[in-house]
């Protein structure tokens, strides 16, 4: 198949190598030109805009960090929908607002062009091993089709419902994972504060209903207090931001995500909205008196 990639950032390099080494035509874009370079390497054409990658795709897969982003690669002056073929694909992996991407879906419609919300979840290795868990929303005979393109990225792929409920099932997972990162750092700090040897500490727990992907991937961030990148502070707020605003919008109240978006946007403030999210301990740690 013909397929065009456009965002190249920590999870779409991986994603999109996988589609090329699979035997697919792809074609990528970037805003970062450079970023490109790591796929074409490996076969792909590299396109100047949007606009020229979505020329003749039968799948348009799209992997930026927010809203906007999305809206200026799709509908934008040199965008996806000026150049796709009618009958192709739209498949938007980034995480964005359910109500942007209802009416986005709306606008391509009118040119004949499908569209899928399909976020994922698994982080840089997941996108890389091809083993993401992927949430879809849309069509479902468009679903079929773009099947075989999604499994090659995720190990688990779910069709959960009509456009925009992939961005609602995004938003409960990263409400879900946001209380688990909170309480894994104040676990942590607890056995810190009372001089336990942490690894041991995590060996046991991981063994038990305690364990979690947070504990076993991240956990030992805490402990060393360092905080190498796998998903931003800051990406992972904007994605806490859609949660609440998309509560509000149901009338849902979210106490526990409103805490963890709070520490975030403190550790954002003090310079550290590029650190993992697992950097949440250092907030836990600091209040704890360990720095």
């Amino acid at each position: 198949m013909k397929i065009a990639f456009i965002g190249l950032g920590t999870m779409g390099v991986g994603m999109a190598l996988n589609i090329l080494k699979s035997g697919h035509e792809v074609t990528v874009h970037n805003r970062t030109r450079e970023k490109e370079e790591a796929v074409a390497k490996e076969g792909a054409r590299r396109a100047e805009s949007p606009k020229a990658a979505a020329d003749g795709a039968e799948i348009i897969v799209t992997m930026v960090s927010d809203t906007p982003d999305v809206e200026a690669v799709v509908l934008g002056e040199n965008g996806i929908i000026h150049s796709a073929p009618q009958g192709a694909i739209v498949i938007d992996m980034s995480t964005i607002s359910p109500t942007a991407t209802r009416q986005i879906a709306e606008k391509l419609g009118k040119k004949g062009i499908k569209m899928l919300d399909a976020p994922v979840s698994g982080g840089p290795e997941g996108a890389q091993q091809g083993t993401l868990a992927i949430m879809v929303g849309g069509d479902a005979a468009d679903f079929k089709k773009a099947l075989p393109i999604l499994e090659i990225m995720g190990k688990t792929v779910t069709h959960v419902g009509p456009i925009g409920a992939g961005q609602i099932t995004k938003a409960i997972n990263q409400i879900i994972i946001s209380g688990t990162y909170l309480t894994v750092a104040e676990g942590l700090t607890l056995g810190i504060k009372a001089g336990l040897d942490m690894p041991k500490v995590i060996q046991a727990i991981s063994g038990g209903a305690a364990s979690s992907w947070v504990l076993h991937n991240r956990g030992i961030n805490v402990v060393n207090n360092t905080y190498p990148l796998g998903f931003r502070v800051r990406l992972h707020h904007k994605d806490l931001r859609i949660a609440l605003d998309t509560a509000r919008e149901l009338g849902a109240t979210l106490p526990a995500t409103a805490l963890v978006a709070q520490i975030e946007n403190g550790l954002i403030a003090r310079g550290h909205g590029d650190d993992d999210v697992s950097a949440i301990g250092r907030s836990i740690r600091e209040q704890s008196g360990l720095e």
